[in-house]
């Protein structure tokens, strides 16, 4: 059987981020709503991503991610970690999972505008 290939979309990606840290609101719910710093947030994404893993299956997207570099690759066609570049890598990982998760950063002396 052959998998279609289709170009992500944006919720092709945000689905592919959901997939790989589905597990973070459930650990962590109490820290997301307090709120985390960096160094808390990538010591979570570490321990939920793992050291490597993955999920896939018919009409599904194929889902890699690591807790090395907190990468997370992601596509319609089965997805090779070695040659291909991760949607999501490093500092991006945490910018999607504080846009995606709703979590503030109590460091951060923004103030709310709304």
């Amino acid at each position: 059987m052959t998998r279609q290939q289709r170009v992500l979309t944006l919720a092709d990606k945000e689905m592919v981020f959901k997939t790989a840290t589905k597990a973070l609101p459930q650990r962590y719910a109490d820290k997301i709503s307090s709120g985390m710093t960096d160094e808390e947030l990538r010591d979570a994404l570490v321990q939920v991503l793992g050291i490597f893993g993955g999920s896939c299956g018919p009409e599904r997207l194929d889902v890699l991610h690591q807790a090395s570099g907190l990468k997370i690759w992601g596509g319609w066609h089965i997805v090779n970690h070695v040659i291909e570049k991760p949607l999501y890598q490093g500092a991006a990982t945490l910018t999607m999972a504080r846009m995606i998760y709703g979590i503030k950063d109590p460091e951060d002396p923004q103030m709310k505008l709304f």
